[in-house]
């Protein structure tokens, strides 16, 4: 049987390589460093035999999940398949979040790996939902015309550091309206704040604010990884409620999309819930192409199979 550990910082670059032996995506050492500053808690495990590392896990708490769930991702290595190593990991992450108080865990996998679902409904896992990634290749287009909606002025945070205070409300507006993310617990301002817009991916240059006179009503937001410096993320886009329908979530859009042309970038990602029809269509439109995503699964940790 496998060793399974928790491991810390000095060996984080090791536990790095092991996440991305399972599969090539993966954040660097720096990214998960800063997942960790955001986090509530933060544990990461590795899994080795004979030798070889074969498995490694993340338990993050606090982190846009309801009250009492973890979030955690486990990986295996795919010649270890089989052999009792992903049960291993998710027996020690979930002795980990059950001693940190979580009663729950939820995580992605990826919809085009049967295996792993199987093994995640063996273990007492279900869908809670399915995220399609949308991708438009920047190499291929022009940067497009950002036209706001009559009465509305797009500007950038930078430009904008004012408008700190009203994107947080658009935010306790937007949030709890994503299919999936209903019961997920606001986090005060402060929080957000540091979770949310000051993360090492974030960038006030790259986040982008509607305004009708001096009320912020809408805003977007890009993040950037170091892992992969050609590519950005749509992190979030929110409206609120009473501006929706009026074509601002698509004129930030477009703002996005052209800095992150006119910045060297050649490809733009977004994870897009599938019940969240709004949001797919706007990306339709742009020229966005589905691929492959993942399904996010939750469970019981008392009620988890872990043998």
């Amino acid at each position: 049987m496998p060793e399974v550990r928790e491991i810390h910082e000095d060996e984080l670059g090791r536990w790095v390589e092991a996440m991305r032996s399972a599969l090539d995506e993966a954040d660097t050492v720096e990214g998960f460093l800063d997942w960790k500053r955001q986090a509530r808690e933060t544990g990461w495990f590795l899994a080795s035999h004979d030798g070889r590392d074969v498995g490694a896990a993340i338990g993050i708490g606090g982190w846009h999940a309801p009250e009492g769930v973890a979030r955690g991702e486990i990986r295996v290595v795919s010649d270890a398949r089989g052999g009792g190593v992903g049960s291993g990991l998710l027996r020690t992450l979930s002795e980990w979040a059950r001693g940190l108080g979580y009663s729950e865990l939820m995580g992605p996998v990826k919809e085009i790996d049967d295996e792993s679902l199987r093994w995640a409904e063996r273990h007492g896992f279900v869908e809670v939902g399915r995220n399609s990634v949308l991708v438009l290749d920047l190499t291929t287009i022009d940067a497009p015309a950002v036209v706001a909606p009559d009465g509305i002025e797009i500007a950038t945070w930078a430009e904008r550091l004012d408008a700190t205070t009203g994107m947080y409300e658009v935010a306790t507006e937007a949030y709890p309206d994503i299919p999936g993310e209903e019961d997920a617990e606001m986090e005060p301002f402060e929080q957000w704040l540091s979770m949310d817009m000051q993360g090492a991916g974030d960038r006030p240059e790259a986040t982008f604010v509607a305004f009708a006179d001096d009320e912020v009503v809408a805003y977007a937001k890009l993040a950037l990884s170091l892992a992969r410096p050609t590519v950005a993320m749509h992190d979030i886009a929110g409206v609120k409620r009473a501006w929706r329908g009026r074509g601002i979530a698509g004129a930030l859009k477009a703002a996005e999309i052209a800095w992150a042309k006119e910045n060297g970038y050649v490809r733009l990602e977004t994870q897009n819930e599938e019940r969240n029809e709004p949001i797919r269509r706007l990306n339709q439109r742009h020229g966005y192409v589905v691929e492959p995503g993942s399904i996010t699964v939750r469970g019981s940790i008392g009620g988890a199979q872990t043998s």
